[in-house]
């Protein structure tokens, strides 16, 4: 029988498709956990500066040029050090599916749902990702063991994130319910992103970040060009240096780090970074921007904490010896 051709059909026959196997409690060191700390803090960055970029950038601008910017910013650093790009179509297709799933649909469903949805109850609903992330793990891929002690963690992240926004996000939600289907779809994208990312396990990182980078950056560019006419905006120049430095923070060294963590941690502990980048987040809106410090910080805090730790730890750890 014929094999579909169409991208639907592709996606699917990927995820279904064995995963390469990942030791999910494999012995881990302070540099595991370090790298995770340091992923966070790079995807956490995209609050504050995107707050700052996109006053006087459209989304779909804005989201090209830091493309562009990370995918210049490492193809850079692979030619100084002497790193040679695949040419074959299976790494470029591999590369642009990655890119689709993980950055360019999301981003811009959650760009679209946020002219109509409040920061808060977007924060919360796309704090789900864990959550979906453990559900295709155990129910369809089982790539790695899904514990119900991740599954606890996963929700004991979330409670911390809702505690963090606070409740009257809960509140608001079901407002514009298309718009936060839209959110939830776009949080599943980044689950299946991080469970398609480990067939990508086999090239440098680097390599990887550049590649998905670079096709992200181009397939925004026409839309670019033909709907916002970059050459008659008039970006302030706090927004230019906002768009440079979440290219080369949030998008190169974060993309980068995100494909490190998965070959080391795997898809469950990599998708726990998702509820660190909330305080991080915060944090540097605090710095930043000059918000004001939530009342509810601590307990949030906490309770991500032990969401993280539920997640990552693991299970041997956890056995009486």
């Amino acid at each position: 029988m014929p094999q579909s051709t169409s991208p639907r059909g592709r996606a699917a026959a990927s995820l279904s498709s064995p995963l390469p196997s990942v030791a999910a409690t494999g012995a881990r060191n302070w540099r595991d956990y370090a790298l995770l700390f340091a992923l966070a803090c790079c995807w956490s960055s995209t609050y504050p500066l995107a707050k700052l970029a996109l006053d006087t950038i459209p989304p779909i601008t804005f989201i090209s040029a830091r493309s562009l910017i990370a995918a210049a910013f490492l193809f850079a650093i692979l030619w100084m050090r002497g790193v040679r790009i695949p040419t074959d179509a299976k790494a470029w297709k591999l590369f642009a599916t990655q890119q689709l799933i993980n950055s360019t649909f999301p981003f811009l469903v959650i760009t679209w749902s946020q002219q109509y949805v409040p920061a808060s109850n977007t924060v919360v609903l796309a704090s789900t990702t864990p959550i979906f992330a453990f559900l295709i793990t155990s129910l369809i891929t089982r790539h790695e063991p899904a514990t119900l002690l991740k599954l606890a963690g996963a929700i004991l992240g979330l409670a911390g994130t809702v505690a963090i926004v606070g409740l009257d996000a809960l509140s608001g939600l079901r407002g514009e319910i298309i718009a936060e289907i839209a959110i939830l779809l776009a949080t599943i994208s980044f689950a299946c992103a991080t469970i398609f990312g480990l067939r990508l396990s086999d090239y440098d990182p680097m390599v990887v970040a550049a590649g998905s980078l670079l096709f992200g950056g181009l397939i925004l560019l026409p839309p670019s060009l033909i709907i916002d006419q970059p050459w008659t905006l008039h970006p302030t120049f706090q927004a230019i240096i906002a768009t440079i430095v979440m290219g080369i923070v949030s998008s190169a060294l974060g993309l980068m780090l995100f494909y490190v963590c998965l070959g080391r941690l795997g898809t469950l502990t990599t998708n726990a970074q998702g509820y660190l980048r909330i305080p991080i987040g915060v944090g540097l809106s605090v710095l930043l921007l000059g918000e004001s410090v939530p009342s509810n910080l601590a307990l949030g805090l906490l309770l991500v904490m032990a969401g993280v730790a539920a997640m990552t730890v693991p299970a041997e750890r956890l056995k009486l010896r």
